[in-house]
């Protein structure tokens, strides 16, 4: 019976973990695809200029670097799921703030929240590896389709809650702070899972940034999230300039959102269970390439097919990107410094790409050149991906931990 109990409980603590993880991934790309099928009418509202477009939606992206720098130390000090239940609080206020007064709290209320996603970012996975060690793959793909799921809603959903609310700018924003809101309160049985805190012993900390592999794992994570989030910012512009409609140009964002939810919770469980991941890198490589091109190029007719080629490819490439982090690390905490580098430096790299190319559209007045810059950066991509996908992991830490991380299961 005590046997039956402890594993009840285990169970029981296993939903609850996949149900926060879940909620918690629903908001990771929600409070950013809601923009971008809205620009034109935030031009048009808040008197928006074409630079400060480009800057909004670059600013996410920045945030999730500065942010994401922050990451792993704070997870250390107070413990990740602390950290992330209050950086879920934070998504929720940083949503309301620029509902509650768009044209004053558009930029600081996005730089809040998309500061508070950025830690997610980095010390989801980790906590996964620590809490799910043999299967991490299932954690990070439960994570991810919560990640895909949040992006199609807000894409699909944005332009029709606008019209709906009466084309009221606070109403159409600040909805998205109640699954935030959710999220934080899922998340509360959480907090009695506690790693101990201990101040590292001297050199017991593993010095990613001096090993090659960790380099190629963050270039492979920053070229992957600059095309992700260079297409997410202006495909919906680009489909508007070719004559699609408001509505469509966002189901089309929203097509690419399933398709990244497809691959999302398939990909980390095969990648998981292959020597190197290669075989998966080359066609994710192959099909984003030809998924840009066809948006652009192909006729419009065809869009649907290529967005939806681009979604799949592109949440292989994500879910790869994470997976990398978690799979070529030896313990939890080196993958928490390397999700940190990868994603640092990664998503200021990344952030060139919204910025640069709605930059590049507004001096060519076309799209050609901006997305043959894209296909130019894919190449690059593809590069670093072979490179990280090799069946190695980063050496362990040269001494053990004062005291090993494990989980404290508070009382009830």
């Amino acid at each position: 019976m005590a046997k039956y109990s402890a594993a009840a409980g285990s169970g029981r603590r296993a939903v609850l973990l996949a149900v926060a993880v879940a909620a918690a991934g629903l908001n990771m790309r929600a409070p950013i695809t809601s923009l971008p099928p809205l620009f034109p009418e935030l031009s048009h509202r808040l008197q928006l200029s074409s630079a400060v477009l480009s800057l909004l939606a670059a600013t996410p992206v920045i945030c999730f670097g500065v942010g994401a720098a922050f990451a792993p130390s704070l997870g250390r000090r107070f413990g990740e799921e602390r950290v992330l239940e209050a950086a879920l609080a934070a998504i929720a206020a940083g949503l309301l703030a620029r509902a509650a007064a768009p044209r004053i709290l558009l930029f600081p209320g996005t730089i809040l929240a998309t500061g508070a996603i950025a830690l997610l970012n980095v010390l989801m996975a980790s906590m996964i590896k620590r809490r799910w060690p043999e299967r991490a793959g299932l954690g990070i793909g439960i994570f991810l389709s919560g990640l895909s799921t949040g992006a199609i809603l807000a894409s699909l959903l944005s332009v029709p809650l606008y019209h709906a609310s009466g084309e009221s700018v606070p109403l159409t924003l600040g909805v998205w702070a109640a699954p935030a809101a959710v999220a934080a309160v899922a998340w509360l049985p959480q907090l009695a899972h506690r790693p101990t805190i201990t101040t590292p012993v001297p050199g017991t900390r593993l010095p990613v940034h001096r090993h090659a592999l960790a380099w190629q794992v963050t270039a492979f994570m920053g070229l992957q999230s600059l095309l992700y989030y260079a297409a997410l910012s202006w495909l919906p512009t680009m489909f508007r300039d070719r004559g699609a409609t408001a509505v469509t140009a966002g189901n089309l964002l929203a097509l690419m959102g399933a398709g990244n939810l497809v691959t999302s919770l398939l990909v980390p469980v095969l990648a998981q269970r292959m020597h190197g991941q290669r075989s998966l890198v080359v066609p994710s490589m192959i099909g984003t390439a030809a998924g840009l091109a066809g948006s652009v190029w192909a006729p419009l007719g065809s869009a649907p097919g290529w967005v939806l080629l681009l979604g799949v490819s592109q949440g292989s490439c994500l879910a790869l990107a994470i997976f990398f982090t978690v799979a070529r690390a030896p313990d939890s905490a080196a993958a928490a410094s390397l999700s940190g580098l990868a994603q640092s430096v990664g998503y200021l790299v990344a952030s060139a790409g919204p910025l640069e190319l709605g930059l590049l559209h507004s001096a060519t007045g076309g799209w050609d050149i901006p997305f043959a810059l894209l296909l130019a950066i894919a190449v690059a991509e593809l590069v670093m991906g072979v490179l990280a996908a090799r069946p190695l992991v980063l050496p362990a830490a040269a001494n053990p931990t004062r005291v090993s991380v494990s989980d404290q299961v508070l009382p009830g």
